[in-house]
């Protein structure tokens, strides 16, 4: 790990854990406590020798210094506090910013607070709106989000599942041309379940179905072959993975049964395409064909979503591939899956900002667009985007449409070849994006929807801006 983290709040909160003064660290580390002060606000980097001697004094796994999510922590609480519930407070992105530098536990439990309270409120306006209810059981935070936080602190990347899939490649012997046959043959010989494509009618609608009493597997025959395959290998996966599932799921961030459930089905998500695409051989050829997404899903067989999700797994320390985030979309501009390794932050509450090229996607299903784009922080980001079509099962069935982006830092976008005929040095033209309107501080955006938290809203009879809300100078 290189010289130059920024990772005092993470070694702060380590520090107190451990019940030591700044002064008695810094003695331990053989530095002076005034650098160690730096280090904790940030403002000198963490050295990698340093790094190391924390790991050895506290027994921790280098992994967890990985990521730091103070970025992401200040965009989430950010929008806590944009709620017009705070309006009247006056809080300001210095006082977040502070709030995570020098507490980070207390922010995230305001975060917790603020999701748990913003459950119980939707629940009760949905079920009063409907029945009059007055009393509501409310409940925290959604299954998938703990699902989407557990592959967040991971990186989206498992060792543990990239190695189950490796050793079924090879005691399956399983060979690109031939994987269904390999997989069928392993279900029926090594795990003794009899694999049948079923008509879509004797399935009821499912894909698939495991039947674990009779040792049954179905998979619908309507299904594609790579369709086929993946689930094939997802079903391994549940199957004779079942205790690397469990190892992972016992994870404190999955707090309900039903989000440990629906994190087995992401992680044999994960250990399928590990089978289908083994790492090293995809990463490989993304570095050889520069990370063109058609042609690695041809070459390995799978979808276009496929590859891309596979593509931000590819953190293997000394073997990792470019830091990706991933963002998934329907027409109603739901995000369904989302996941970042380039430091782009996803809004946790409200949407996204409409300038994002994965909802310009959907207006040419199947056509890949291209971005260059820039936050209001300075930070500049490549994005691929695509919208795809789903459901083609038959003529009476109803076909879904939702978009794939999947986007690096601009500094990693000459390894992609989509960025081959894009000038990345003209940073003026490339396009001014936020995290969300409540939190993007542009004034002159002319698909802005809400006004700004850090931008009190005037409102000018008189004078009309680009926007409803932007554009409007203060009348005093």
């Amino acid at each position: 790990m290189a010289d130059g983290l920024h990772l005092g709040s993470k070694i702060r909160a380590i520090r107190r854990a451990n019940k030591l003064t700044q002064t008695r660290l810094a003695e331990n580390l053989s530095i002076s406590a005034s650098y160690l002060n730096l280090i904790e606000h940030n403002r000198r980097p963490l050295p990698a020798r340093l790094l190391l001697q924390l790991a050895r004094m506290f027994d921790l796994d280098l992994a967890s210094f990985a990521e730091d999510n103070t970025a992401q922590l200040k965009t989430e609480l950010m929008e806590v506090f944009g709620d017009r519930l705070f309006d009247e407070h006056g809080i300001t992105k210095a006082d977040v910013d502070d709030l995570v530098e020098h507490h980070p536990n207390l922010a995230g439990a305001i975060r917790t607070l603020y999701e748990a309270w913003g459950a119980q409120r939707e629940q009760h306006r949905a079920l009063a709106g409907a029945h009059g209810a007055e009393e509501v059981v409310g409940r925290s935070i959604l299954p998938s989000e703990e699902v989407a936080d557990l592959i967040q602190q991971n990186g989206n990347h498992f060792p543990a599942l990239e190695a189950a899939a490796e050793t079924l490649i090879r005691d399956a012997a399983l060979r690109p041309n031939h994987i269904q046959e390999g997989l069928v043959a392993h279900l029926e010989g090594a795990l003794g379940y009899r694999v049948i494509f079923a008509r879509p009618d004797a399935l009821g609608g499912a894909v698939r179905r495991i039947d674990r009493a009779n040792r049954v597997l179905e998979i619908s025959e309507i299904l594609p072959p790579r369709s086929r395959n993946f689930q094939l290998a997802h079903s391994v996966g549940l199957l004779a993975s079942s205790d690397v599932l469990d190892a992972i799921t016992i994870d404190p961030c999955l707090s309900r049964a039903e989000s440990k459930r629906l994190a087995r089905v992401a992680l044999a998500n994960y250990f399928a395409g590990a089978v289908l695409m083994p790492y090293e051989a995809l990463l490989q050829a993304a570095e050889e064909d520069r990370y063109d997404i058609e042609l690695l899903g041809h070459r390995f067989r799978v979808s276009f979503e496929q590859v891309c999700h596979r593509l931000t797994t590819l953190r293997r320390p000394g073997r990792e591939g470019v830091r990706f985030h991933l963002i998934r979309i329907d027409i109603a501009g739901n995000i369904s899956k989302r996941f970042s390794s380039s430091g782009i932050q996803f809004a946790r509450y409200s949407g996204a900002c409409p300038r994002w090229n994965v909802f310009q996607a959907l207006l040419t299903p199947g056509v890949i667009s291209t971005q260059h784009s820039v936050m209001p922080n300075g930070d500049a980001f490549f994005c691929v985007a695509r919208a795809m079509r789903k459901g083609e099962r038959g003529y009476h069935t109803t076909h879904t449409v939702h978009a794939v982006g999947l986007g690096c830092r601009v500094e990693d976008a000459a390894k992609l070849v989509y960025a081959d005929s894009i000038d990345l040095a003209r940073t003026h033209q490339a396009v001014p994006i936020g995290v969300t309107c409540r939190l993007c501080e542009r004034t002159d955006c002319e698909q802005r929807a809400m006004p700004s938290v850090g931008s009190p809203m005037h409102v000018n009879e008189d004078l009309r801006g680009v926007s409803f809300y932007a554009g409007v100078p203060d009348p005093s």
